[in-house]
């Protein structure tokens, strides 16, 4: 009798995710942390969309990229958590293999433009601090919103290929992923055909792209912190610091996590898959809801304006 496993088929049309494969005893309890941070992030995402909405001292530059980065997390957290809560709490496994690629498609586009996003935050700090007298003139309604828009087209045109690359490679062996969401590698593994093309897409993306971006956002930021150990008070330097601390706290809790999931990925391969699996989960699901919390604590403009809502209600 044949393996349902290796069933011999191409294209089919249904994925199956597993979740975190080991530990489908425990997908409930996994499920609790997991949808406390969704929560956590659409709340804390849509507070800083309407805060910055609403005041209008906070139309500017930084809070423009504030808000890109708010819906970026929106997307990034929806994309993989109602699929993965159906899994944990329905037994609802299965995946059509186009809205498999779609979902591959929004995860890593989006994480691209994320990245984007901090660059432009790098940006914007490096003006604000190294270059202050000129900030108005230099960092324009239009050109934020140029940089806002090659961040976006940059993210969805590179990443464009990949579901192309993935859609056209042949599946004999078995459409059963290891995974809660369909990540790229874990999707290509399971064909029948060479997939270095693929392979070596992924590691391009990830040297220009990430690379570059991290390369970018170092020296912006060592700049930065020249100019703020420069300066000549004490407060004034806090300040500024304040403010850029926010900034590397969500910087941090975005590449460290992701760049531990990349190379758990491509090299931890005694790494038991269920640990890979929840730190792939991580990595989409922290930041999302830390960027908020930080940025809401961190930063005082929004910290101030939300309290006087709270107080205005309350009165």
């Amino acid at each position: 009798m044949s393996d349902p496993n290796t069933t011999d088929f191409t294209n089919p049309s249904t994925f199956i995710l597993l979740g975190v494969p080991g530990l489908e005893a425990a997908h409930v309890w996994i499920s609790i942390p997991f949808c406390t941070m969704y929560i956590i992030a659409i709340l804390g995402n849509f507070t800083i969309l309407f805060i910055v909405r609403i005041e209008p001292s906070l139309h500017g530059p930084m809070y423009y990229f504030l808000c890109m980065l708010a819906v970026s997390d929106l997307v990034l957290s929806t994309s993989i958590l109602p699929k993965t809560l159906s899994i944990f709490w329905f037994n609802s496994r299965e995946i059509d293999f186009s809205a498999c690629l779609t979902q591959m498609y929004f995860i890593h586009c989006f994480l691209t433009v994320e990245s984007g996003i901090f660059v432009a935050l790098a940006l914007d700090r490096y003006v604000a601090i190294c270059d202050p007298l000129r900030y108005s003139t230099i960092l324009t309604n239009p050109v934020v919103a140029k940089i806002s828009l090659a961040v976006v087209l940059r993210g969805c045109m590179l990443l464009l290929p990949g579901p192309f690359l993935a859609r056209f490679l042949p599946y004999c062996r078995t459409n059963i992923i290891p995974h809660t969401h369909c990540e790229q590698m874990a999707v290509v593994k399971l064909a029948c055909a060479d997939i270095h093309v693929t392979s070596y897409y992924g590691l391009f993306l990830l040297l220009s792209v990430i690379g570059l971006d991290v390369i970018f956002i170092a020296v912006s930021y060592i700049q930065v912190l020249r100019a703020i150990f420069s300066l000549p008070t004490k407060d004034s330097r806090l300040k500024s610091f304040s403010t850029c601390g926010s900034h590397l706290c969500v910087i941090l809790a975005f590449y460290i996590p992701s760049l531990f999931s990349f190379l758990t990925h491509r090299f931890g391969h005694n790494v038991p898959l269920h640990f890979h699996v929840l730190m792939a989960n991580m990595y989409l699901l922290v930041p999302p809801m830390l960027n908020p919390i930080i940025y809401g604590v961190r930063t005082r403009q929004i910290r101030d304006r939300l309290l006087r809502l709270f107080t205005h209600k309350r009165t």
